[in-house]
């Protein structure tokens, strides 16, 4: 009997290298963007108690929904990470560290959700919180790291979205207008928004699907708040040279923003990766989890998203992952072997062959890897005390014999005259 064949699972996906070399580029390029400004990682488990993510609030069953969750060998009710916000706000809580604090992270997160382009069962997210104040100038700073890191990225053809919620009061006001208007036209909507209608309107209105988006555009937008709100976020990015464009439609999904809510979207991105990066203030979540009233700002913003966005302005490749040598041993392997670790010592990238390959194979394998230099040790080579270098592009280039004494700084200076 055939052993079954494994598959990623629907919504899943493997990140292989070379594009995994890409994902890696870009944490780096966030995490040096956003520790510039005082950030620091935090790392939190990718479960909880379901209760950090499905609170007894707007909205809760549609959470449900959409969450993996299950009870575990101790009939706990835990839950995989829809998000990152929650699990941040829980730390805090826990762990009352001094105020404002400033975190950013990079997790997995997990909806159960239709899967398509750009959309995962399990996608990837880089956020960043920050609490203990608010100061509209923290909104700004936040607003701009994330227009900072998309413009790290190469992205130009971004538009900047943002919009005013007022309190957790007023929102509850417009939840319950937005509900009247969306029952009417409930059989206009995408399938999969439908039942959203009765338990989280707001999420319709959140919606990226064609056909809902169709009949949202004509929605009431959101009152003016009850009470006056944050000074004007928008001035402050203004004078940081951000213009951003006033969206009194934009909500945000999740029940528990107020004030400021904002979202950069792509111009040159089909409507269903509408939004590569989205963010707000969440005044009230922190008592809402057990601590002290607390406000915070965030925002959250999926790589795999980002990467098409990249994709459709022609930005930000992979890098360049080549070697710079390929150790090519002719003598047995121990040559390669303690080689490739004095070179790698010494800072270079470098690879072998192994399982006694021939002269032929061994080069054939040294031209696919992409190292612009072999380093050849034969017999001559070995009694020597040497090693010849050869370079692989140019193919009737002469190969020079080394003393191993001499071979790194010789390497370093023939890469460095490639160097661009």
């Amino acid at each position: 009997m055939a052993r079954p064949r494994f598959q990623a699972l629907k919504g899943t996906q493997d990140v292989l290298p070379p594009t995994s070399a890409r994902w890696e580029a870009l944490l780096a390029t966030y995490a040096t963007v956003v520790e510039r400004a005082g950030y620091g990682l935090v790392q939190s488990p990718m479960f909880e108690d379901i209760r950090v993510f499905q609170r007894e609030s707007e909205g809760a069953d549609a959470v449900r929904k959409e969450m993996y969750d299950f009870r575990d060998k101790g009939d706990h009710h835990i839950a995989l990470r829809p998000e990152g916000t929650a699990s941040v706000v829980r730390a805090f809580v826990q762990h009352n560290p001094l105020t404002p604090w400033k975190v950013w992270y990079a997790t997995p997160a997990f909806r159960y959700e239709n899967a398509q382009a750009g959309r995962f069962r399990q996608h990837h997210q880089v956020g960043l919180e920050l609490l203990g104040t608010p100061d509209p100038d923290a909104d700004v700073e936040v607003v701009t790291l994330a227009a900072e890191f998309l413009a790290a990225l190469g992205l130009r053809q971004v538009e900047l979205q943002i919009n005013t919620m007022g309190t957790a009061e007023d929102r509850v006001r417009y939840v319950d207008v937005l509900q009247a208007w969306l029952r009417e036209r409930v059989g206009d909507l995408d399938p999969e928004d439908r039942d959203r209608v009765e338990v989280h309107p707001m999420r319709v209105l959140d919606s990226k699907r064609r056909a809902t988006r169709a009949v949202t555009a004509a929605a009431p937008p959101p009152p003016p708040p009850a009470r006056p709100p944050l000074p004007p976020v928008p001035d402050g990015l203004r004078a940081v040279g951000i213009d951003p464009v006033l969206s009194p439609r934009l909500v945000r999904g999740f029940d528990y923003y107020t004030h400021t809510t904002f979202e950069f979207v792509p111009t040159l991105v089909d409507n269903a990766q509408a939004t590569i990066l989205g963010g707000g203030r969440y005044d009230g979540l922190v008592e809402e989890l057990g601590g002290r009233p607390t406000p915070g700002i965030g925002f959250g913003s999926g790589i795999e998203r980002l990467l098409i966005a990249c994709d459709a302005e022609g930005t930000f490749p992979p890098p360049d992952t080549r070697l710079d040598v390929f150790v090519v041993d002719v003598t047995g392997g121990a040559e390669a072997r303690d080689l490739t670790r004095e070179l790698r010592a010494a800072g270079l990238r470098c690879d072998r062959a192994y399982d006694g390959r021939a002269m032929r194979a061994q080069m054939k394998a040294a031209d696919r890897s992409g190292a612009p230099y072999a380093v050849i040790v034969g017999e001559a080579e070995q009694a020597a005390g040497a090693a010849a270098v050869r370079p692989l592009a140019d193919f009737g280039a002469d190969q020079t014999l080394v003393p191993r004494d001499d071979l790194v700084p010789h390497l370093r200076t023939l890469l460095s005259k490639d160097a661009p």
